[in-house]
């Protein structure tokens, strides 16, 4: 089983994180997690956080030869900005702004000042995930596990993608400043998003985040929160500002009809697969070997320029909201870290099926996992006496 426990506020010295369960024998080296927290940084429409951190990772435990050892691996990204704020005289925050943990926050822990709730509730805490979970995807590699993510709505502009397959939508999307692989779309969303800065706005979309090589068996039907389904769009809602998650196309496929919905199941050869995929990789809570598809819906950044109504706590007064440093669009980084909460379930998910504290010892159990073929699912085709 894989824990991740993170720490650590906005504007403190670190970000920290510590991963219990990476299994001995992985091969990481700190290259490895910062290609990650590089890929996190990027994006059309960041705010000035992201021109000051240049965010790399310190291993403090855990790897030795560059090699996982089995026990607890730590880690600690430096807050560059945190020297801006030692020290400082900061005012009070007592202008709760909508949308954000500052009201929410200070009711549930009795804060006298909203910055306490600011401090931890900044999405700068995902800087800590994606560091952790670049391990969880260095493991999935190992086994042919690969994921990726593009962006294909931000606003109004939604990317024209029915004629990419999935390899391609994730090459293109690197490329983009928007991570959105339709050219003619990421365009528009560069200058959508410059038009929404100089109404001093902010944007919101939709992502995807793509599995592939994903064995059947993963997740199970037995248990309401062992379902795959269920621990995905748990990780997915747990990133800030995601609001809604679908598996496939799941919100399209409510308007169809049964048959014109389901995945029908083929032979190739002795291989058992479908048809088609719309089920975005999971049946009944199990995985079914296909790619997972997940779609995220991201809400508008709730900083913004332009003031919004809210009351001040200090006085009792309505009052307008104090703008706090933010991004102008987070989406095209949110997909990062979409994809890095994928890793961490799966590579949880991959350790229940087959155990194993070493990497030589997971990879023959691994081998030995059953298929979808007619050979590994044998059936007796006798009746069955229930209950006895």
């Amino acid at each position: 089983m894989i824990r991740l426990l993170t720490a650590g506020e906005s504007h403190g010295p670190a970000v920290t994180a510590i991963v219990e369960g990476i299994p001995a024998g992985l091969p990481l080296t700190t290259p490895d997690i910062d290609n990650d927290l590089i890929r996190r940084q990027t994006g059309f429409g960041s705010g000035g956080r992201m021109k000051i951190e240049k965010d790399r990772v310190r291993i403090l435990s855990g790897v030795m030869n560059n090699v996982t050892i089995g026990s607890p691996i730590s880690l600690q990204i430096q807050n560059l900005d945190h020297e801006k704020w030692k020290n400082k005289s900061v005012p009070s925050l007592t202008t709760p702004r909508p949308g954000h943990a500052d009201l929410t926050g200070a009711i549930k822990y009795g804060y006298d000042d909203l910055r306490y709730s600011l401090e931890r509730a900044s999405a700068r805490e995902t800087t800590a995930r994606v560091a952790a979970a670049a391990i969880c995807r260095k493991l999935l590699v190992e086994f042919g596990i690969t994921i990726g993510s593009y962006v294909t709505e931000i606003g109004e502009v939604q990317a024209n993608l029915s004629n990419m397959t999935i390899e391609d939508r994730i090459v293109l999307s690197e490329q983009s400043k928007v991570r959105c692989p339709d050219k003619i779309a990421s365009d528009k969303m560069c200058t959508y998003i410059k038009d929404i800065m100089q109404q001093k706005d902010t944007l919101g979309g939709i992502f995807e985040v793509i599995a592939t090589g994903i064995p059947p068996g993963l997740g199970s039907y037995a248990h309401w929160d062992r379902r795959i389904e269920a621990t995905l769009a748990q990780a997915i809602l747990s990133i800030h500002a995601i609001k809604g998650v679908e598996i496939g196309p799941a919100f399209e496929n409510a308007r169809k009809k049964g048959t014109d919905v389901h995945d029908e199941i083929i032979l190739e050869g002795d291989n058992i697969t479908r048809k088609t995929n719309r089920a975005g990789g999971t049946e009944g809570g199990v995985t079914t070997g296909q790619p997972i598809v997940i779609r995220a819906a991201m809400k508008p950044i709730s900083t913004t320029l332009n003031p919004l109504q809210t009351v001040d706590l200090a006085t009792g007064k309505p009052s307008p909201t104090t703008y706090e440093r933010s991004d102008f669009c987070a989406v095209p980084r949110a997909a990062v870290v979409g994809e890095s909460m994928v890793a961490l379930i799966l590579a949880n998910e991959l350790l229940k099926k087959i155990g194993g504290d070493s990497l030589n010892e997971m990879m023959p159990r691994y081998k030995n996992l059953k298929k979808a073929s007619l050979q590994d699912l044998t059936m007796e085709n006798k009746p069955t006496i229930f209950w006895e």
